[in-house]
């Protein structure tokens, strides 16, 4: 990502954020480009029945709010803290500055956008296309892949059950009962709730 001391330069400032505080909502004006520096970040549109479509996890050393400052737009998604977060923000006008300066960057967000890009159509090809236990084998192995949301010391699957439903778009009661079945087939394992996945991926 950017360096720090470059954000600094442009007059960034840290910012340390709670579980569940909104870091800015969907249709919202897009004013700054964003850093996390520890913690998470969920990237989603919430439904006006309260249902969640997520789309992305931003982990450390990600960053967000850049696409409406490309397309000059408004926020298409609401950024909420998944954990006690601490982000490094910088103005519109402060980023623009940087890719004016550094003329590089342009190239790493365009390869950053065509692969949140591409994990979106290869989700929902899956969505369409496969049975709930063929979802979730093909997005585990697509995360442990890309090393995504699977810690690769201890192979956890860093999401909730209900995130993977809002992913996936299964009911959080599919979700349980196919993983369930799935420790069954020893294809993952559950312990004291966490799901573990062999250190290959699940093919």
């Amino acid at each position: 990502m950017i360096p720090i001391e470059i954000l600094l330069e442009k007059g960034a400032v840290k910012k340390n954020v709670d579980a569940g505080e909104v870091i800015y909502h969907e249709n919202s004006n897009c004013n700054y480009y964003y850093q996390i520096l520890t913690g998470r970040v969920r990237l989603s549109n919430f439904l006006d029945d309260g249902r969640e479509v997520l789309h992305k996890v931003a982990c450390a050393n990600d960053g967000f709010g850049e696409v409406a400052i490309f397309d000059e737009g408004l926020h298409g998604i609401t950024a909420v803290a998944d954990s006690p977060t601490t982000l490094i923000k910088v103005s519109k006008d402060g980023f623009k500055e940087i890719l004016k300066e550094y003329s590089s960057f342009y190239q790493f967000f365009a390869q950053k956008i065509a692969k949140d890009l591409h994990f979106k159509q290869f989700l929902t090809s899956l969505v369409c296309n496969f049975a709930p236990e063929d979802i979730l084998l093909k997005l585990i192995h697509k995360l442990n892949e890309d090393r995504q949301l699977i810690c690769q010391e201890c192979h956890r699957l860093m999401l909730t059950r209900q995130q993977l439903a809002n992913m996936t778009g299964l009911r959080v009661e599919t979700i349980i009962r196919t993983m369930k079945q799935m420790e069954r087939k020893e294809i993952l394992q559950i312990i004291k709730g966490k799901v573990f996945v062999p250190a290959d991926g699940l093919n």
